[in-house]
């Protein structure tokens, strides 16, 4: 196998890669800074490689780290070069080992899992159900679930709005995926898809991937298990029905290859399922969970912003014509997306050898793109520190520079989707509360999959009272060394 030659930590002999490994996992957005800043804007996790951390192939000469438009270019434009896996990971690779493994044949597969020819064909497949029409059509679904929280939130009550965004962003994916708000009816698959989310989260399952009574994987596989059966039973009776009930599962089982008259499989319809439905609730629930905190720490920007929702809106959920009216809206977003991305790292696997910054990439090398560095780069972006969304009236970027939903011919699909939803359920709690962080408050970063407040965020609810100054300032933990704060 050819050896990594990109500069990094010269790892300690016996358990230096798994070191540096668990460094990675603990903190990546902290470890990557120091090595960037030490090494440049490609760096190795251990110099000479021999480090897995994604990749479900039998070989993988190394793990490499970078950022940049231009290197964020070359990586997401050449999509036979660098390709993805599904979001089990290095999961993937245990698919065939027994009957209760075989779930990880399409769970999280989806468009992830596909590349070339295959990832054309099925992106085509899939664009009907995320067509702009489409999303607009999911308006009301978006304003119903919003009030339903909306009612939930207890004035000058402290709680944590990680979990509340969790919920409505859940029952949002639910009701639009499977025509079923799991908030009114409960969702077998909902729940099941929630679990395993969580399983595959935690590192014990990553590291321990032994299906054994007490470990994280067994349970994983377990629950796996049983989504399939669920699943299928939904699939077939959709099918059975044939006909378009207005849910993304209804669409994807009607959808045909317009050549070939092909549709998608079983298997494959469960891949996508799984994908859209993690891929769609969490990043959405963690972009209005620190759009909503970094509204809280800039109480001219907040008072601003109220002042155009009620002007346009007058108390009211926006309209889809509305929308187009909320220009600060759009920007405060657009930044908070920026400076704290919801999905921090865009990872890829060569398929051929290539090379990146002048170094060779064997076959195999894992990629790890930095959606947070690129839009943190003082190149692109003045005070990139700063939470500044009027830096956008005159700024323009290209989506190299600016890539919240990735870059190229693999961008988000839902992006649209996304967007929306997260205008909608700003504009509607906005006008009716007021988020105030916590005195003293500890706020730190998670961040592999997704970036997250780790332990949650406490907030006080307030009635929209105009008191933006409150709760300004004296925040710790290392939050602070993302996004300037008093």
């Amino acid at each position: 196998m050819t050896k990594l030659t990109v500069p990094g930590i010269q790892p300690l002999p016996l358990f230096g890669r798994t070191i540096l490994l668990s460094k990675f996992v603990g903190d990546s957005l902290g470890f990557t800074s120091q090595l960037f800043q030490k090494y440049g804007n490609l760096v190795s996790l251990a110099r000479g490689g021999g480090t897995n951390t994604y990749s479900p192939l039998p070989n993988c000469p190394g793990t490499v780290f970078t950022y940049g438009a231009q290197n964020v270019q070359t990586v997401t434009s050449q999509h036979e070069i660098y390709y993805k896996y599904p979001l089990t990971g290095g999961l993937y690779s245990r698919r065939d080992e027994s009957k209760r493994t075989e779930p990880l044949k399409h769970f999280g597969v989806g468009l992830f899992g596909v590349n070339s020819d295959a990832h054309r064909r099925h992106r085509q497949l899939l664009m009907p159900a995320f067509h702009q029409k489409r999303i607009e059509s999911y308006r009301n679904t978006f304003v119903e679930i919003t009030e339903a929280i909306a009612n939930q939130l207890e004035v000058n009550q402290v709680m944590n709005i990680a979990k509340l965004m969790r919920s409505l962003t859940l029952r949002v994916a639910t009701k639009t995926l499977f025509g079923v708000d799991m908030g009114e009816k409960g969702s077998k698959s909902a729940a099941l898809l929630q679990k395993i989310g969580i399983l595959l989260g935690n590192p014990k399952t990553m590291v321990l991937p032994f299906d054994l009574p007490g470990f994280p994987f067994r349970q994983m596989m377990t629950l796996m298990a049983e989504l399939d059966e669920e699943m299928r039973g939904i699939i077939r009776s959709r099918q059975a029905s044939d006909s378009d009930t207005g849910d993304v599962l209804s669409m994807l089982i009607q959808a045909r290859d317009a050549e070939t008259g092909m549709t998608l499989s079983e298997d494959e319809l469960l891949g996508h399922v799984s994908v859209i439905f993690a891929a769609g609730h969490e990043t959405s629930a963690n972009a209005l969970n620190w759009t909503l905190f970094l509204l809280s720490q800039h109480p001219q920007i907040a008072a601003d912003l109220l002042d155009e929702l009620e002007a346009v809106l007058q108390g009211a959920a926006p309209t889809i014509e509305q929308l187009q009216q909320l220009p600060l809206l759009e920007r405060v977003i657009k930044e908070s997306l920026r400076i704290l991305p919801p999905v921090p790292w865009n990872a890829r696997v060569t398929s051929q050898p290539t090379t990146l910054e002048g170094y060779e990439l064997p076959t195999g090398t894992e990629v790890w793109l930095s959606i947070y560095h690129t839009h943190h780069s003082p190149e692109i972006y003045s005070e990139p520190n700063k939470f500044n969304p009027q830096r956008w009236q005159n700024l323009e970027v290209d989506n190299f520079s600016y890539n919240p939903f990735s870059a190229g011919s693999r961008k988000c699909i839902g992006a649209g989707f996304a967007m929306m939803e997260i205008k909608i359920v700003l504009a509607m709690l906005l006008q009716k509360f007021r988020f105030q962080c916590l005195p003293q408050q500890t706020i730190n970063r998670s961040a592999l999959i997704v970036l997250a407040a780790k332990g949650g965020l406490p907030m006080l609810v307030c009635q929209q009272d105009r008191e933006f100054s409150q709760g300004v300032g004296g925040l710790r933990g290392n939050i602070r060394e993302m996004v300037e704060l008093q």
